[in-house]
């Protein structure tokens, strides 16, 4: 049995892998790279089908994908080639790159050291061209293995505690995420990536299904156990970590299989060897459900811990896409195009951006998830600050965004290049991008509610809103990165102001040093 309610586990896990300027010093950790996992799980006895390849052009713009979602009642069911595009466009490989030695190759969505530790399985009645089963997506043959045949989506039903999504859902994506893939690098961290990298595939994956016109819900609570078996993943290794409800249909899917036999299906090893960081493990497992009873408890009212009223000046964000603005002027790319030109910039230049950039990201990549936590809409775990280095309109200073108000509060005024490079890692991306968006949270509450199953739900909402940030930025042809953070050091700059809270998410964005503003 694990102990969910006890949060004690969390807030341990979280204090001993933050980042200090001591830490970083004293690890003695270093790249095998002799050792580096492969980037994709691969059944060696499995045929993969081939998904096609042509994407389907929805017209809808990215910046109205990431903000907008289908009304769950909405019935529609996706088809082979929406189910294709659906997954190609959240984990599909969209570029690669030779180097010496051998070829890296790059997904859809941003991912901590390019490791890609999120996997994908799918869970389906009977569809168009499809049909009802339990399939892996394979992304370097851009296809599904079948791991059963029939339809298993009674069991999610019963795993989730009759979430009603879940319920009326013709196709369900489920997320797990691999310790070893990402741990070989980040070590004991990874847990915290789990969230960040599952949250930017979710935010790609949720924009193509309102752009496809498809409800979709993110599902956390379930019975862990009972999905990892139905997976047939092996706990140690890999873990389902979301689960995502695609579509709607009237009818109620049939009922499950009596039993769940263990499928002892070959997959090659990673790497030669594993290292065992077992604290990740533990802290998932101390967060993990044990019943449906208990899902369904799980889900529902988030705590609100909206930031006090402005006491500082403020400033009054005007949402661009509101504003009658000119063919020349309206950002209307498509998410698909948007998606596969998206990257993770490497260096950025001095150049400021507007302060209507940066209005539009901010307003569009904060307009809520529909998520079994976040209750109701629009809810929000996390709080926005920035550091403002290059915006026309904005003094360069400290901020932060209060979000029900469509206003930024200045904290401090001030050039804060040099403080925003030592707070990302003494790092040159975050003091050379025109703002860095800083994500921190009040555990307390969350926690409280939550148990430690809120640690997993607020950094994939931090994921998932950075993977917006990302989208949103790359709408407006600029450029957008993830980076880590000294913990504590965000926290004490944003003090008195942020007190209380942790650091969770950092993304860094301005004009790419590659191109120059137009």
């Amino acid at each position: 049995m694990t102990d969910n309610r006890n949060p004690e586990a969390a807030c341990t896990y979280h204090e001993a892998t933050k980042h200090s300027y001591a830490s970083i010093r004293s690890n003695p950790h270093f790249l095998d790279w002799s050792n580096q996992p492969l980037p994709f799980k691969i059944y060696p006895a499995l045929e993969p089908m081939r998904l096609p390849s042509e994407l389907r052009q929805t017209g809808v713009a990215a910046l109205s994908a990431i903000a907008e979602s289908v009304p769950a009642q909405t019935n529609a069911a996706p088809d082979l080639q929406a189910v294709a595009q659906l997954l190609y466009l959240s984990a599909g490989i969209t570029r690669k790159r030779s180097y010496p030695g051998g070829e890296i190759y790059f997904r859809a969505a941003a991912c901590t050291g390019a490791l890609y530790e999120v996997e994908l399985y799918l869970v389906c009645g009977d569809l168009a061209n499809l049909d009802a089963g339990v399939y892996h997506f394979a992304p370097a043959e851009s296809g599904l293995r079948r791991l059963r045949a029939g339809d298993y989506r009674r069991m999610l039903l019963e795993a989730t505690g009759g979430e009603p999504a879940v319920a009326h859902a013709p196709l369900t994506i489920i997320c797990t995420c691999t310790y070893w893939r990402n741990a070989w690098k980040y070590q004991a961290r990874t847990y915290r990536h789990f969230g960040w990298d599952n949250g930017t595939l979710l935010a790609n994956l949720l924009a193509v299904a309102t752009a496809l016109g498809l409800p979709a819900r993110l599902v956390c609570g379930f019975v862990d156990a009972s999905v990892n078996r139905l997976l047939d993943v092996d706990p140690q290794r890999e873990v389902a970590f979301s689960l995502v409800a695609l579509g709607h249909a009237a009818a109620l899917p049939p009922p499950s299989h009596a039993e769940t036999s263990p499928l002892r299906l070959e997959t090659v090893p990673l790497s030669p060897r594993d290292v065992d960081y077992p604290f990740m493990r533990e802290m998932h497992a101390a967060s993990s459900l044990d019943s449906a009873e208990e899902a369904e408890k799980w889900r529902g009212h988030t705590p609100m811990t909206d930031s006090p009223s402005p006491n500082g000046p403020i400033v009054q964000l005007e949402p661009v896409l509101l504003q009658p603005l000119s063919d020349a002027e309206m950002p209307r790319d498509p998410i698909e195009q948007v998606i596969l030109r998206r990257g993770s910039t490497r260096k950025f230049a001095r150049s400021p951006i507007t302060l209507p950039q940066l209005s539009t990201m901010l307003d569009r990549a904060t307009r809520g998830v529909p998520a079994d936590f976040l209750d109701p809409p629009g809810a929000q775990l996390n709080h926005l600050y920035l550091i403002v280095h290059a915006v026309e309109g904005l003094p360069p200073g400290a901020y932060v965004f209060h979000r029900s108000r469509g206003l930024l509060e200045c904290l401090k005024q001030e050039n804060f290049r040099a403080a925003a490079g030592y707070l990302g890692l003494e790092q040159e991306l975050p003091a050379d991008a025109a703002v860095d968006i800083f994500f921190l949270a009040d555990l307390r509450p969350i926690l409280q509610r939550f148990g430690n199953r809120g640690y997993r739900a607020v950094q994939l909402e931090a994921g998932i809103l950075g993977g917006k940030l990302y989208l949103a930025a790359y709408a407006q042809r600029l450029g957008a990165t993830g980076l880590t953070f000294f913990d504590d050091d965000v926290v004490r700059f944003f003090s008195p102001h942020a007190e209380g809270k942790s650091a969770i998410f950092l993304v860094a964005v301005g004009h790419s040093a590659k191109h120059k503003p137009r």
